[in-house]
């Protein structure tokens, strides 16, 4: 957490707002993640038969019970059939099949080509109809975001190794959400929302993996929702050489001469002695303005300013200039106002 800054001086300007990036969803689920509410994802044979859409790689395992369709077969056209114990099924004309360990689509090809002997050109397609255990949802930028079953106690970092971990874009931080009926979730950080019956956390990746929080590394719970955005960002614009968007990526923040540095350096007729940071100011639709004082900064005397997720670093003309360029980038035109607060670091 980032202490809360003192500011003085009050003026106003005009500033877009900057709206936050959406997260891809798995299949049919919609989930306002953290915004507003929610929709409860389905249980049980629900949740295989229309609520969820199951990947095809999706791995089987004992107890799982799927259903086979085979047009023209009708000892195992629509039929349920469970995966026993010793990870096979029992079907008729083919026999003794081994499922576990098999995706949904290998399967699907095996029993093609078993059933060629019987059949000309079969077809196959396979639906799960119920999970050999209560499933938790990936969903965003994960590398194999889906629905993956549970089986005993799984921890945060074991399911995440699963999934294959992140995509390369994809922001530093997790949520978790989980439903009320299964208590909640035990971080200080947890926020309880009595109202939809969830309660949510966001996990830094960081603190997760490379510091080893054992806290953090927490069991999953069923139909835990854990998701993640694609990285955060920040935008350089003004008297610059280019506007740009730095991708975050995995790092928590980027300085303010790194930032200058990747849009290219002050333009010609830029004001090279102040350059201002418009910062978010949670929970409220206003921004803070961080006057830095580039002098100091690059004499030594002030140090580097770190750049958060969401801020806009402006660098207005010599002459004075304080209007956005319009030219800046898509979503930052709009006319809500904002009160910024200007802070003068020394």
């Amino acid at each position: 957490m980032i202490a809360p800054m003192r500011f003085s001086g009050i003026s106003r300007v005009c500033l877009p707002a900057v709206l936050p990036l959406s997260l891809l969803l798995l299949g049919s689920l919609s989930f306002a993640l953290g915004q507003g509410a929610q929709a409860q994802p389905p249980s049980g044979a629900a949740a295989a038969q229309g609520g969820a859409s199951v990947r095809p790689d999706y791995i089987l395992g004992a107890n799982d019970q799927i259903l086979i369709r085979t047009p023209g077969v009708n000892e195992i056209n629509e039929q349920p059939f469970r995966v026993n114990a010793e990870g096979f099924l029992e079907l008729p004309i083919v026999g003794r099949v081994k499922a576990a360990g098999l995706s949904i689509r290998a399967l699907e090809a095996d029993l093609v080509t078993r059933l060629r002997e019987f059949v000309r050109e079969p077809q196959v397609y396979i639906s799960l109809v119920q999970f050999r255990s209560e499933p938790v949802f990936f969903v965003g930028s994960f590398r194999n975001p889906g629905l993956y079953p549970l089986q005993g106690g799984h921890g945060l970092i074991e399911m995440l190794s699963t999934v294959g971990g992140l995509q390369p874009n994809a922001g530093h931080r997790i949520r978790i959400t989980r439903r009320a009926e299964y208590g909640p979730i035990p971080l200080q950080n947890a926020v309880v929302n009595a109202e939809r019956k969830v309660s949510t956390v966001d996990i830094s990746l960081e603190s997760l993996t490379q510091n080893i929080n054992p806290e953090e590394d927490i069991i999953l719970q069923p139909y835990d929702i854990i998701s993640a955005e694609l990285s955060e960002r920040v935008f350089v614009t003004g008297d610059v050489a280019r506007s740009a968007i730095i991708e975050l990526g995995q790092r928590g923040s980027v300085s303010v001469t790194q930032a200058l540095t990747e849009a290219g350096g002050f333009a010609p007729t830029a004001n090279r002695n102040k350059v201002r940071i418009l910062r978010s100011i949670i929970g409220t639709n206003r921004r803070s303005e961080i006057v830095i004082d580039m002098k100091d900064l690059l004499e030594g005397r002030q140090g580097d300013f770190p750049l958060l997720s969401n801020d806009i670093l402006y660098v207005s003309k010599a002459s004075g200039g304080k209007a956005l360029s319009t030219g800046l980038l898509p979503g930052l035109v709009g006319s809500v106002p904002y009160i910024i607060v200007t802070a003068f670091l020394r």
